[in-house]
């Protein structure tokens, strides 16, 4: 029987490859910046392949999933501490906000490019991938396996059950999901 509070979807205990996450979330940094010092003030202000967001609206976008995560993990935390059913009744109101949660993120992004644009966004990028790596670090291995219940219509990359570890490993996907919509050239 699972001891209070943990999720009979838990993964059970075996070691997560922290170096893996890191190193997949190091790259995307790297990435980021060789994009920024690529790119021009045009192709910056140019569309986005398939979102309605300018090129430099969606590389904020892509650096907001990584600050995103910085705000989940102590959700993540806490909610897999309480009754399994705590969690499922969380991702189902979230899941029921999801067209104004899609008006905000896409706003949102609008408007966080206008304060961290290009020439400011690469220092965002690295001071939250910095906290993540370290707080990756330093979580417990069995803190990593426990998870809780996700709004699967926010992203597609949400599963209906993340541990703390899929959090961890999460921006990377959206990054690179992203990444093939930017139109900023070779």
């Amino acid at each position: 029987m699972p001891e209070a509070g943990v999720s009979p979807h838990d993964e059970p205990a075996h070691p997560v490859d922290r170096g893996a996450i890191a190193a997949s979330l190091n790259g995307c940094r790297d990435d980021l910046h060789t994009l920024l010092a690529a790119a021009t003030p045009a192709r910056l202000r140019g569309p986005s392949n398939g979102t309605k967001w300018t090129n430099e609206q969606l590389l904020f976008h892509m650096v907001f999933g990584f600050l995103i995560v910085r705000r989940l993990l102590p959700l993540v935390r806490v909610v897999s501490t309480l009754p399994t059913w705590v969690g499922r009744s969380f991702a189902w109101l979230l899941d029921a906000g999801r067209v104004p949660f899609h008006w905000v993120n896409y706003a949102g992004s609008c408007g966080g490019a206008l304060v961290f644009n290009h020439a400011r966004m690469g220092r965002l990028c690295d001071h939250t991938i910095d906290q993540l790596v370290t707080g990756l670090e330093q979580e417990p291995e069995e803190r990593l396996g426990r998870g809780m219940p996700f709004p699967t219509s926010w992203d597609p990359y949400f599963e209906p059950h993340m541990t703390l570890a899929a959090v961890y490993a999460y921006p990377t996907l959206h990054y690179a999901h992203h990444r093939k919509q930017l139109t900023l050239g070779s």
